[in-house]
């Protein structure tokens, strides 16, 4: 009970301080655009220490449920490079993932089960008839949104090391898609540059990844029916 208590202590003044200085104005497309050449120095010169910080403020946004993930995502890709944003976003993602299901399950059940009690019943039919693949496919295909995978699947009785390795192996590719299309971001200077191949052809990955996905979900599994 206590452990839980300076936990809860945790959440409540992160997410405090968060909104009370209004972190959030941060993490916008516009103040990051603004500032990438800032950034991008300030890594030059202090890359270990650059990347431990993002990796932290990432895991924290995401296992406290606080916005921005999506903007920082796009953000390393721009400031990292597509593999060193790729290795840091992929591992800090998911263990953010793996934290806030870990809230969810041992610290705010009740409201959990309040707020989307209405998804936890087919959820759990999917994973005792699919077991793991059921979060894979949620993973690969964004029809449910992040956030809520998160906290519904706290109620599931998947362990978490299984959800932490699923969404590793899940979210992987559609990281993939995002690095890239904010490393393309990144590298545009004008308005012009909107139009160059690689940032257009970045994009419509970020649109089309979800639909070729589902296409190769469904045929995996109708040939796992067969």
């Amino acid at each position: 009970m206590k452990n839980k208590i300076l936990i809860l202590i945790f959440i409540a003044l992160a997410a405090a301080l968060f909104f009370a200085f209004d972190l959030d104005r941060f993490l916008t497309l516009e103040y990051l655009k603004n500032s990438r050449q800032e950034f991008q120095v300030f890594y030059d010169q202090n890359p270990l220490f650059t990347i431990s910080s993002f990796f932290l403020a990432y895991v924290l946004i995401v296992g406290l449920n606080l916005p921005g993930a999506a903007v920082l995502g796009l953000a390393g890709g721009a400031m990292f490079g597509f593999t060193v944003g790729v290795v840091t976003i992929s591992f800090a993602s998911s263990i953010g993932a793996t934290l806030a299901c870990f809230f969810s399950r041992y610290l705010f059940r009740d409201y959990v089960q309040r707020k989307f009690g209405d998804r936890l019943e087919k959820v759990n039919r999917g994973i005792e008839e699919e077991g793991a693949f059921y979060l894979f496919t949620m993973r690969l295909i964004p029809v449910i949104p992040f956030v809520i995978i998160n906290l519904v699947l706290g109620l599931t009785p998947m362990r978490l090391r299984t959800f932490y390795w699923v969404s590793q192996v899940g979210m992987l590719p559609g990281t993939m898609v995002y690095v890239n299309a904010g490393k393309e971001l990144g590298g545009i200077d004008s308005l012009s540059g909107i139009v160059q191949p690689g940032v257009l052809i970045s994009f419509a990955l970020l649109g089309l990844f979800p639909l070729v996905v589902k296409k190769a979900v469904g045929l995996v599994k109708r040939r796992r029916s067969v």
